[in-house]
């Protein structure tokens, strides 16, 4: 099954700043906010650590997830980030 697309979820470091998106391309993308070219949240907050990831085969289904994961309060997204990463490491966006 070809799952290009990702929504996924960034922290400036453990328990701090998140930051959710989506993208067909989750390396160039991390590459991206790491260098600061994404003028925004991101580079404003310095939220660059990938901590959380899932990817989609179908971009609506992706954005559909993205848009639910915004919407949950912090307290969830903690939950669900701790659940597969409990130590807030940066993980490979390529496993």
């Amino acid at each position: 099954m070809n799952e290009r697309h990702a929504v996924y979820m960034l922290a400036s470091n453990t328990n701090g700043t998140l930051y959710i998106g989506v993208t067909g391309n989750l390396p160039l993308r991390l590459e991206q906010h790491a260098a600061g070219v994404v003028p925004g949240f991101t580079q404003r907050y310095g939220v660059t650590r990938l901590v959380w990831f899932e990817r989609h085969r179908d971009i609506h289904e992706a954005i559909a997830r993205e848009k639910q994961l915004k919407g949950w309060n912090r307290a969830w997204k903690i939950r669900l980030i701790e659940a597969g990463n409990p130590d807030w490491l940066e993980l490979d966006p390529s496993a």
